[in-house]
């Protein structure tokens, strides 16, 4: 599974967001600025996220976006799932149809156990760990 720019830009828009989650509704303008990333591009990510239940938006003139959850209980998975779509390493996982050797691949098994211990590993993962790291990293 390759994560798009999608995935990595909306992971720090949201580490963001916990980072800064006392201080009110963050418009996109100050994410933008901060991350380096398009107003414009983050816009259209921001719309996944809403719509995902991950993010709010309050409008007005000190408006923007909060989070809807505190970060210890949003993982990774949701968010990559919120931007990406369905976490599948190869296309025959999502869809058998699309091989005729499903049944008898030697390496079916393999990316089903793969995408497993991917999607074990960051559904593991929370946006409170992710804020820690990057506020270790920014000492």
């Amino acid at each position: 599974m390759k994560v798009s720019t999608k995935g990595r830009y909306g992971l720090r828009a949201m580490i963001e967001l916990a980072k800064n989650k006392n201080s009110g509704a963050i418009p996109l303008r100050v994410i933008s600025e901060k991350q380096n990333i398009s107003e414009q591009y983050l816009e259209q990510l921001f719309v996944n996220l809403r719509n995902s239940g991950l993010v709010k938006s309050v409008r007005g003139a000190s408006g923007g976006y909060l989070l809807k959850r505190p970060p210890s209980e949003i993982t990774v998975e949701e968010i990559l799932i919120s931007l990406e779509g369905p976490l599948n390493i190869v296309d025959c996982i999502a869809d058998e149809s699309l091989c005729d050797f499903s049944d008898k691949c030697a390496t079916h098994d393999l990316w089903v156990e793969l995408k497993e211990i991917i999607v074990d590993y960051i559904s593991n993962i929370t946006l409170e760990d992710l804020k820690q790291r990057a506020i270790k990293l920014e000492e």
